[in-house]
């Protein structure tokens, strides 16, 4: 094997390694994934005695009212995540380790990505039931994933930064929330045009917009990262 083959191989295997760790350890606690759940229900049930509207109506805030919960329940989720690697000391040992640190950043993506993913797999059927809009299509599953991707690389950047603060749980949102602003409108646009039934002319401009975003914060992420927890 050449020595860029064994680096990749290398980076792989310490990238699954973190989102072992995390996934095992969430777990055997339930502590993060549980908030994020309680937190999302909340949301939804709220939106659903508020919005005491007509079908029609409805449909129209379906987009938004989805967006709203997946992106409180993922900053949630972003926050504790870092956090409970700070408080335990965890964060120390896997600086320490010999290992690439952008295999922590992916390793911490991955995991929070599925985090999320299982949050929105429980509130779309949910939501389904409550509002009696049907969910499950295609284009709509593909535009939160895409969206869910982009705010999950910015979101696990801007954590590692924010957790070295005392005031991490305000700082996080502030800082997460201009940045990701282009992901959360091209998904909400993205998602209504699916909901609506246009036409993929009008809503592929949004897809591409969430692709390059993606694209391009990953990779920053990736090159940044190690100065970012040096700092």
């Amino acid at each position: 094997m050449t020595p860029a083959s064994n680096e990749r191989t290398s980076l792989w295997r310490a990238t699954r390694a973190v989102v072992w760790k995390d996934l095992t350890a969430e777990l055997r606690s339930r502590e993060l994934l549980s908030a994020m759940l309680v937190f999302a229900l909340l949301v939804i049930l709220t939106f659903n005695f508020a919005l005491d509207l007509d079908p029609k109506t409805r449909g129209s805030v379906t987009s938004g009212v989805l967006w709203v919960t997946f992106i409180f329940a993922g900053t949630l989720g972003l926050n504790r995540s870092m956090a409970v690697e700070k408080d335990r000391g965890c964060l120390d040992g896997l600086l320490l380790a010999p290992m690439d640190r952008s295999a922590i950043y992916f390793g911490k993506a991955v995991a929070n990505l599925a985090f999320m993913l299982i949050v929105e797999a429980v509130v779309l059927p949910l939501y389904s039931v409550l509002y009696n809009v049907n969910l499950f299509r295609p284009g709509l599953l593909l535009m939160i994933a895409l969206g869910s991707v982009g705010y999950v690389a910015v979101g696990t950047l801007l954590s590692s930064m924010a957790v070295q603060a005392r005031t991490r749980d305000m700082l996080l949102p502030i800082l997460l929330f201009p940045v990701t602003l282009p992901v959360l409108i091209a998904a909400v646009k993205g998602s209504a045009g699916f909901l609506s039934g246009l036409p993929m002319t009008d809503i592929q401009p949004w897809i591409n917009l969430l692709l390059v975003y993606d694209v391009i914060f990953i990779a920053v992420a990736f090159i940044v990262f190690d100065y970012v927890v040096e700092e």
